[in-house]
């Protein structure tokens, strides 16, 4: 089990996962959003390629629409 935390709250995975399978199953909208692992920026590009282990601290921005 992983536990990790997911802009300031703990979570708890059950298997290894990827970044861009955690935005999916949390319900953010890949194309919107900004991730960062440990204060360091993933780019979009990597989100599937990119581990998440335990005790990684993940921060989401996402982007807000409007003018």
């Amino acid at each position: 089990m992983l536990t990790l935390s997911l802009n300031g709250e703990t979570l708890q995975l059950h298997e290894a996962i990827n970044l861009s399978l955690l935005l999916e199953q949390q319900g953010f909208q890949a194309q919107k959003i900004a991730a960062a692992i440990n204060g360091e920026f993933v780019p979009r590009s990597q989100y599937a390629q990119t581990a998440i282990s335990d005790g990684d601290e993940i921060d989401i921005i996402q982007a807000v629409d409007g003018g």
